[in-house]
C-alpha cells in the first residue's frame, strides 16, 4: 500500500468518528458503502486509539483481515469504543471530547532483536497460541529501550518478560502510518493562516 494522502486520512478519521458515534448511540456497526477507491479499498491491519484529553479511552485493532481498510477502521473504532476490556464503554456525553488516532500497519516481518529501532518499529511477539502487540508510538511515548520494548511486548502476550530470548518465540516487526484528528486540524489551521492575507 502506498502512503495515505491527507484526503484519505481525513476520510478514515471521519469513518472512525461515525463508527464510534453509531456504536455508542445505537450499539450498531457502521458499514462503509460504497468503499472509497484506492488505498482505502485495500486490506490492511489497523488500530484505532481513543483518548479523552491525555487519558487513553480505548485501543483495539484488526491485524489480519480481508476487509478493505475503510471497513477495518470502522470495525476497530466500534470495538475501541465498546469492547476494550480495560475500560467501561464510551458514553454519549464523552463523544464530543474524544480524540481519534489511527495506525495503519505495514506487513509483519521477522526481525532480529538487534534490528529493532525504537520509534520506527512496532512489535508482534508470538509463542504457541499467545500473542502480544505494541504499536511503535508506545515505545517512544514511554522512552523505552529496544530491550524494554521486547520485555513489555512479551508481558502483553502473557509471557515472561525475557521470553523473547528463547528460540521458539517469534518476533515480528512492523511500521505504522499514524495520524490523528488533532494533527490534521492543526495542519489545516496552519495552511489557512499561511494563505491568509496579512
Amino acid at each position: 500500500m502506498s502512503p495515505l494522502d491527507n484526503g484519505e486520512r481525513r476520510t478514515l478519521l471521519e469513518i472512525a468518528r461515525r463508527a464510534v458515534i453509531l456504536a455508542v448511540e445505537k450499539r450498531a456497526r457502521y458499514r462503509v458503502d460504497p468503499v472509497p477507491p484506492g488505498n482505502l479499498s485495500d486490506p490492511a491491519g489497523v488500530f484505532v486509539t481513543l483518548r479523552r484529553g491525555k487519558h487513553l479511552r480505548g485501543c483495539i485493532g484488526r491485524l489480519m483481515t480481508n476487509e478493505p481498510l475503510a471497513q477495518a477502521v470502522a470495525d476497530a473504532a466500534k470495538a475501541s469504543a465498546l469492547e476494550d476490556p480495560r475500560f467501561s464503554p464510551v458514553r454519549r456525553e464523552e463523544l464530543a471530547a474524544l480524540e481519534i488516532e489511527i495506525s495503519v500497519l505495514s506487513a509483519f516481518e521477522k526481525i532480529d532483536s538487534a534490528g529493532i529501532e525504537v520509534g520506527k518499529h512496532g512489535l508482534l511477539i508470538e509463542r504457541g497460541n499467545q500473542r502480544g502487540l505494541l504499536l511503535p508510538q508506545v515505545a517512544s511515548e514511554y522512552r523505552w529501550t529496544a530491550e524494554r520494548f521486547l520485555n513489555e511486548t512479551c508481558v502483553k502476550a502473557g509471557l515472561r518478560p525475557d521470553c523473547w530470548r528463547e528460540p521458539d518465540t517469534e518476533i515480528r516487526g512492523f511500521t505504522a502510518e499514524v495520524f490523528s484528528s488533532q494533527e490534521l486540524t492543526e495542519m489545516k489551521n496552519g495552511a489557512d493562516s499561511e494563505s491568509a492575507p496579512l
